[in-house]
């Protein structure tokens, strides 16, 4: 297969065939990966359930780690005032 574009010839920005299927093989080849990855990652979540933990908390304190703490404290600030508000915590009670 020649080059394939909008325009005929001269145009830079032509890309062949070759090229684009490259592209989306390279692109296809890492959804395959993040699949294997996934199913890496239900796999730890089920040993730990298995072992007793509560994987809910555990992907929570998963995702608590990601965050800078500024920002964590700030969040938590926010969920304690939320929760006076509406009359959801248990020191409400």
């Amino acid at each position: 297969m020649g080059n394939i574009g909008h325009n005929s010839g001269s145009d830079p920005y032509a890309i062949t065939a070759d090229e684009l299927r490259q592209f989306v093989e390279r692109y296809e080849q890492l959804e395959s990966e993040k699949k294997d990855i996934q199913e890496q990652m239900k796999e730890v979540m089920a040993e730990a359930k298995g072992r007793g933990y509560d994987t809910k908390v555990l992907k929570t304190a998963i995702k608590r780690r990601k965050k800078d703490k500024d920002q964590l404290a700030e969040e938590e600030a926010i969920l304690e005032l939320y929760e006076q508000a509406i009359g959801s915590r248990s020191d409400t009670l």
